[in-house]
């Protein structure tokens, strides 16, 4: 073999023994939860470091050259030695983290719903990243975002998960409400088309917040009549529709993600609890389940 330990990790060496040992690239990612076309890339890599040919590609699967056989001698001790470590490491390290990226309002849906997406013995924790901002999936800043548009760029991919509308809400006891004034984002904050759609229109801002969250209490507190989602303005109790649903501001939700990480059992099985939660809660986020109606009180 013509390359060095300093330059090969051991990721690429275990993907090669699962791979020369299972015979082809589709048993050996459901082994190690990578897609066959990664796996495949990943082997040509390691070839290409290797100045040799390690396979003989074949419709029927993959077969080992003498090259990689005589690697593949070498990496059945490693792996073999490794396992033992892996266990040892595995029962002394924390429970995994998934980061799941959403906007205040989605988050607040989702971790409503928390016994949906984690259940005990699932392998795993969610860490909520509650943001406006759009974070990295392609260099895993995250691992999850819901996004109100399908990836676009690098090896992303994405989920379709429903479609979300919008309506002006206010406190449901304030006494005069036709004297209500409106409660804005902060137009330096302001990323969600919703902020921004208010600040358009010809409303008195009587009340201004940094963030979504206090926007949400200022209206609740009878500052004024604030657009929200409708999955979060019709089930606050405080609350009612101070108007019609605002079409113009309906959007499609997205879950984005690593196309590489997909596969991985554990975010496999979140992926569909949350397509299965916007399912389920179609409705709710359309805006056909409302609490109280415009003008009610």
């Amino acid at each position: 073999m013509s390359f060095t330990n300093d330059r090969l990790g051991w990721e690429d060496l275990e993907i090669f023994f699962h791979v020369a040992e299972s015979g082809g690239l589709s048993a050996a990612s459901r082994l190690i939860g990578l897609s066959p076309p990664t796996v495949g890339r990943r082997m040509l890599a390691l070839e290409q470091r290797a100045g040799q040919t390690l396979f003989n590609r074949a419709q029927t699967g993959y077969s080992l050259t003498p090259a990689g056989q005589s690697l593949l001698e070498r990496v059945r001790v490693m792996h073999a030695a490794a396992v033992p470590a892996h266990e040892v490491l595995l029962s002394q390290a924390a429970t995994p983290l998934i980061r799941l990226s959403a906007g205040t309002a989605t988050a607040h849906f989702l971790a409503d719903k928390y016994s949906l997406l984690s259940r005990r013995g699932d392998g795993f924790r969610l860490n909520f990243v509650t943001t406006e901002a759009t974070l990295d999936i392609a260099h895993r800043e995250i691992d999850l975002g819901i996004r109100n548009r399908p990836a676009d760029a690098g090896n992303l991919a994405s989920r379709r998960l429903g479609t979300l509308r919008f309506a002006p809400y206010r406190s449901w006891a304030v006494a005069e409400p036709a004297q209500l004034g409106w409660v804005a984002l902060d137009p330096v904050q302001a990323r969600h088309p919703a902020a921004h759609w208010l600040h358009r229109q010809d409303h008195v801002i009587a009340a201004m917040a940094n963030t979504v969250a206090t926007v949400q209490e200022l209206v609740r507190a009878g500052a004024g009549i604030g657009v929200m989602p409708c999955m979060i303005g019709d089930c606050d109790l405080h609350l009612c529709r101070a108007g019609p649903v605002i079409e113009e501001l309906t959007e499609q939700q997205y879950l984005v993600m690593h196309d590489d990480d997909r596969h991985r059992p554990p975010i496999r099985r979140l992926i569909e609890r949350i397509v299965n939660i916007y399912a389920d809660n179609a409705d709710l986020l359309s805006g056909e389940r409302p609490l109280r109606g415009e003008g009610a009180g």
